[in-house]
């Protein structure tokens, strides 16, 4: 179904650990040229030599989705190296809980910097390059869950998810006409190595239990519904979110 990801040139952000390194190496699997995007080159490099063998290539490119100026010309970078854009992937975030009486401008600029300005600088820079190409392209927004519901002490991040949501509605009706189209990604709870840990523990392990599947999410559980927005199989989509939460936003309150 997804063969012709095979020779698209996809650029992922935020790729230098978890979701993102998944999904660049994921890519790279199956047979796409990759610019593996962030602000930590070591990890990037070792991310490329790890991908050697794929039938991809994966090329490290420097990148802050923090600065609109780092983004235009990281996009620049990814373009040259890739000869053109394909799919874009807007992965980068951060997430630092926090109550919201506690909350600093800081906290809430970081979040909201990385978490949504920076996504729509990096879809704009993309979809410019899109517009320009006969066959249009495709950018895949990773949202979150909390985009659509609540959790304690994450408000800018919840609100910086929800923006994203409502970003991806918004460009996919603009952009239409350019061929460009425009679809979000929402994961539940998902373990990676950082939080491991965590979810090992009781309070984890509560978390967990109000998922319907009573399971977190493995990263390759995001595997089929990621490569189906990114290839030509979901060609007719546009403006969509695909929660991939194990039944999570539809349970019970």
């Amino acid at each position: 179904m997804f063969e012709d990801l095979k020779g698209k040139r996809v650029l992922v952000t935020g790729a230098s650990s978890g979701l993102g390194a998944h999904f660049a190496r994921l890519l790279a699997g199956q047979g796409a040229h990759v610019a593996a995007a962030a602000r930590r080159q070591d990890r990037l490099v070792a991310l490329s030599e790890s991908c050697a063998a794929l039938p991809g290539k994966v090329v490290p490119v420097a990148l802050d989705v923090a600065s609109v100026e780092a983004v235009t010309a990281g996009l620049d970078a990814a373009c040259a190296a890739l000869g053109g854009l394909d799919v874009v992937v807007n992965n980068a975030g951060v997430a630092d809980p926090a109550r919201a009486l506690d909350l600093t401008e800081e906290q809430w600029d970081a979040h909201l910097d990385v978490n949504l300005k920076g996504c729509f600088f990096a879809a704009q820079a993309a979809a410019r390059i899109m517009a320009k190409q006969d066959k249009g392209g495709a950018i895949v927004n990773i949202a979150s869950i909390l985009g659509e519901r609540v959790a304690a002490s994450v408000l800018p991040y919840a609100v910086a998810k929800a923006g994203l949501i409502q970003m991806t509605k918004a460009l996919a009706l603009e952009w239409a006409r350019h061929k460009v189209r425009v679809n979000a990604l929402a994961p539940g709870y998902v373990i990676t190595d950082l939080n491991r840990d965590f979810f090992a523990t009781e309070a984890g392990q509560a978390l967990i239990g109000r998922v319907p599947m009573r399971r977190a999410a493995e990263l390759s559980d995001l595997d089929g519904p990621f490569l189906l927005l990114c290839a030509d199989a979901s060609r007719f989509m546009s403006g969509a979110v695909v929660a991939v939460d194990g039944g999570h936003l539809v349970s019970g309150l």
